[in-house]
């Protein structure tokens, strides 16, 4: 059995400045040591990412960050990496040390809120000192939740797993939304071709995810390579709901499929459930206005050694560079790496982001549209590329102004 994956779970970040009890707070809700704990200001350098079960949100993990006010050269880096988990939070916690709450925590609590991410304040350290009534007064008056907590004698902790339970269950990951396109009792028919990229005895997650969802709402599947479909539709006594392929298959797969038989790719499912898909199917219309010189961010969420015909190195390029006339440059970034300043590139084109949360996808979107850069996603542009942008975003109503000549 395998973990859950990592887009399936949500994030909950800690932070604050050194000795906030950061640390002491992640291996209290854990209920093991997981990050080092010490008077020693600066003790986490790196962000500790702690997967648990939270019942009953389910998956959950845990981020102990380094303290937002450390200082020199190593300490401003540890800041640095840890202003970048924020965007993939669902929920900020930020701590407050026995009682005190002063210029760095309310700078910090505006930047959050700044931000538009959901946040509640911890009042760590409670063994020691307790915040001052008319302290918790005006924040809880000004709309904050605030808590006070010990990891030492567990005061607070029972209060603030309800308290989360509560802000996070609405948002609780329920795998890619299929409601709508295969009701229960009919197929849909996955294309999964097998690539090098795809190890004896495992399937890509977006095909994994696809397949779980169908089987718990009481949907068929049939699994199916490329050159396989044909035969399999026709034997077949009624037409599938829907076919989903790997977008790489895409013109093969639109060949042999009957034209009233809806089909998408399983990277545009994911760009519907974890970003926006109405952003990337906009962002597409960019491709059409690429010149020569243009650059393109190419932002793949897993790190994976590029194979031959690699997607995101090759194939887009490729087909992008075709379908443009236009001498394209194209540069890549991998994981949570992503530039502050997108002014250099014409478009973004992001994959699935199968093993990222919606919220860090989301702050993507959000960060290209304030600066004005078009963001599509993988299997969108494939699409556009290869001349079946309106028949691979048909079954979604929610984009179906966009596919009018």
């Amino acid at each position: 059995m395998e973990p859950t994956p990592g887009g399936l779970r949500l994030r909950i970040g800690l932070l604050g400045r050194r000795n906030a009890g950061k640390s002491a707070l992640l291996n209290a809700l854990a209920g093991r040591e997981c990050s080092l704990v010490n008077e020693q200001p600066g003790t986490t350098t790196d962000p500790v990412l702690k997967a648990m079960e939270w019942r009953p949100l389910g998956a959950v993990q845990l981020i102990d960050t380094a303290g937002l006010d450390d200082t020199g050269e190593l300490g401003s880096e540890r800041v640095r990496r840890t202003l970048k988990v924020i965007p993939r939070l669902d929920l900020a916690l930020l701590l407050a040390p026995a009682g005190v709450w002063e210029e760095p925590e309310e700078s910090l609590l505006a930047d959050l809120r700044g931000r538009g991410l959901a946040v509640m304040v911890g009042f760590s350290q409670a063994d020691r000192a307790h915040p001052a009534p008319a302290l918790l007064a005006d924040l809880q008056a000004r709309g904050e939740q605030c808590l006070v907590l010990s990891s030492l004698t567990g005061e607070g902790l029972p209060e603030l797993r309800t308290a989360v339970t509560r802000r996070l269950l609405a948002k609780r990951p329920e795998g890619v939304s299929l409601a709508g396109l295969v009701p229960p009792g009919r197929c849909a028919v996955l294309v999964t071709p097998i690539d090098e990229e795809a190890p004896k005895g495992r399937l890509i997650q977006p095909q994994v995810q696809v397949l779980r969802q169908l089987l718990d709402q009481g949907s068929h599947a049939l699994v199916v390579r490329e050159r396989e479909l044909a035969g399999a539709l026709a034997g077949l006594s009624r037409p599938p709901a829907l076919v989903v392929t790997d977008s790489q298959a895409f013109l093969k797969v639109a060949a042999d499929t009957p034209d009233d038989v809806p089909l998408t790719s399983f990277s545009i499912l994911f760009a519907r459930e974890k970003g926006d898909l109405r952003a990337f199917a906009e962002g597409a219309g960019a491709i059409r206005g690429l010149v020569s010189g243009n650059r393109i961010l190419v932002a793949e969420a897993c790190a994976h050694h590029p194979g031959g015909e690699d997607i995101a190195r090759v194939k887009i390029p490729r087909w992008l560079r075709t379908v443009t006339g236009a001498s394209l440059e194209f540069d890549h970034v991998q994981g949570h790496d992503f530039p502050e300043d997108l002014s250099p590139w014409s478009l973004v084109i992001h994959c699935g982001a199968c093993s990222f949360g919606q919220a860090e996808l989301l702050n993507r979107v959000e960060q290209c549209r304030r600066q004005g850069v078009p963001i599509t996603n993988f299997g969108v542009a494939i699409a556009w590329a290869l001349g079946i942008f309106p028949r691979a975003l048909a079954p979604f109503p929610e984009v179906g102004d966009l596919l009018r000549p």
